[in-house]
């Protein structure tokens, strides 16, 4: 079954899920599976390759509620598959590898550099561009979306389109318990260098993470300029942030605590001009 689900993650409704509900009779039994069950490998093989080729995804946002829709059961499915799938060794190039999950024979009209490390299960769309970075299993990117170098798209994590991910920048990925939220960017968000983004954590469409910058499902954000509390760790949409600190008073005294601050409302739509970007950041003494 397939679960919306509000920022704290609360059931928000049903969907069904388009992928074979055997997969939820082989989860209330997996203890018992292993590798030789062939016919069930078969089954997960078939749903985890469903993945991959993007015909069915992990995670997506509602238009109607703008909620996070969650598949279970394809969490299900490619957690099955370290189960049911075997050890196997396999070489690309100079490169050896050892896993249960292979990499991923689709990359249609992706620019991948080499170094680019995509496992099957991760869905890549036409006329995005990978440089030498790791997308994990159950993780979709969207077209246009720049993964650039190290920089991780944890398993299951959602990237949508146009997306800027910039050098060693960390989507967190998760694949336990299926019904946990993944971490979604959303369309034409440009992360900076080496931020993370996990737990679950949202990114809204047209945002700006400044160098650096961790946001988890629990981050405070605050606007800068009114001092008002915002959702808890969704960046908000159109908007340029950087990390920062909020003092708390604790029975041992007052301790910076980490936040996210709103520096910049942009208008809704508007191209990212990256000298304007620099210019915001670095009046607040941050680069890009």
């Amino acid at each position: 079954m397939t679960h919306a689900r509000d920022a704290d993650g609360t059931d928000a409704g049903a969907v069904v899920s388009p992928l074979p509900a055997e997969i939820d009779d082989l989860w209330e039994r997996r203890a018992s599976l292993t590798p030789s069950d062939a016919v069930a490998r078969d089954l997960v093989y078939l749903a985890v390759d469903m993945i991959d080729a993007g015909q069915c995804r992990v995670a997506w946002i509602d238009p109607a509620s703008d909620l996070v829709v969650v598949d279970e059961r394809a969490k299900r499915a490619i957690l099955l598959a370290f189960r049911l799938m075997p050890m196997v060794a396999t070489q690309v190039g100079d490169f050896r590898y050892n896993d249960r999950v292979p990499l991923t024979s689709r990359l249609d009209d992706v620019r991948a550099v080499a170094g680019s490390i995509v496992r099957w299960g991760a869905y890549v769309a036409p006329g995005a561009v990978l440089m030498p970075s790791f997308v994990n299993i159950g993780a979709y990117v969207d077209s246009g979306t720049m993964v650039d170098t190290w920089a991780t798209v944890g398993s299951c994590a959602q990237i949508g389109k146009n997306v800027h991910l910039a050098g060693g920048v960390g989507i967190g990925g998760v694949l336990e318990p299926p019904n946990a939220v993944p971490v979604v960017v959303e369309d034409d968000a440009t992360i900076f260098s080496r931020s993370m983004v996990v737990e679950g954590a949202r990114v809204r469409a047209g945002a700006v993470l400044g160098a650096g910058t961790i946001v988890t499902k629990s981050s405070h954000v605050i606007d800068a300029e009114t001092g008002e509390e915002l959702p808890r760790g969704e960046v908000p949409a159109w908007s340029v942030c950087v990390g920062g600190t909020r003092m708390r008073k604790f029975g041992g005294g007052e301790f910076g605590m980490p936040c996210v601050l709103v520096l910049r409302r942009l208008a809704e739509g508007s191209a990212h001009d990256r000298a304007a970007l620099n210019d915001i950041l670095r009046d607040h003494g941050v680069s890009s």
